[in-house]
């Protein structure tokens, strides 16, 4: 396809550029993002759509030609505005909205997608190819994973305010499922809270109180998600801080 003129672009980030066609959104990817990625990032939004969690509908996977190139995929548009926009622009309203973004997360985390893959198999692919730190760290990180509960619940694997969308009719949508997996929701969480103290340590704390006061969670089961998660963000190489992420790793001393 070719996309049209009117096109509006909303975000440029790492290997893709997001465009407003007007009646649905084309996430456009540069020739890094391997095609399978992209299928496999419509194939999770098919299976959230239809475990009934509120988010826009996968529509197409499409080769992009013309000014822009590269593969695409489409889906339906959900007139509204980012929760992070909402944030920023009312940081007064903060702890309301917070509130509102955990209740969210709780939301999702009950909901079950058998076909979803594995959070922990993911986990376990990614830290064993990890270059950055050495075989002794990946061995103990290994260990930290094996011993964690086995669980399957939806997680989103990239929840940040950036990806919840208030809808115009006052529904919140939940965008962005290339990262999904079924698997713990305290790795989840473990997860958002990374992408938080990125921007507030603050933030990061105040969301960890609340969400584990309303899920009723034991924060030390998040902290002790808190190192398999940096690693694995580290091996995704994403604009995060190598620094940041590798305190992370050494955040617990290794027996």
């Amino acid at each position: 396809m070719i996309l049209p003129d009117s096109k509006i672009e909303l975000a440029r980030r790492g290997n893709k550029v997001v465009y407003d066609l007007g009646d649905k959104i084309a996430k456009v990817f540069n020739d890094t993002k391997p095609v399978s990625d992209v299928f496999n990032e419509a194939l999770n939004l098919a299976r959230i759509n239809e475990c009934g969690i509120r988010s826009p509908k996968a529509l197409e996977v499409t080769e992009v030609e013309g000014d822009t190139t590269g593969w695409a995929l489409l889906t339906s548009k959900v007139p509204g505005t980012t929760l992070a926009e909402k944030m920023e622009a009312e940081p007064q309203r903060f702890g309301e909205y917070l509130e509102q973004f955990v209740d969210l997360q709780i939301e999702i985390h009950h909901y079950t997608s058998p076909l979803l893959n594995r959070q922990r198999d993911k986990y376990a692919r990614m830290i064993g190819g990890l270059e950055a730190i050495n075989a002794t760290q990946r061995y103990n990180l290994m260990e930290r994973l094996d011993g964690m509960k086995k669980e399957f619940k939806v997680c989103h694997g990239d929840f940040n305010p950036t990806n919840v969308i208030v809808g115009d009719d006052g529904e919140l949508y939940v965008c962005d499922w290339a990262h999904a997996t079924q698997g713990a929701p305290a790795a989840d969480v473990a997860m958002t809270y990374l992408l938080f103290a990125l921007g507030s340590k603050e933030q990061a704390e105040a969301y960890l109180d609340l969400y584990c006061e309303r899920a009723d969670m034991p924060k030390q089961v998040v902290r002790q998600w808190m190192p398999i998660v940096a690693a694995s963000e580290l091996a995704r190489k994403r604009d995060l801080e190598e620094s940041f992420l590798m305190s992370w790793i050494d955040v617990f001393d290794y027996q």
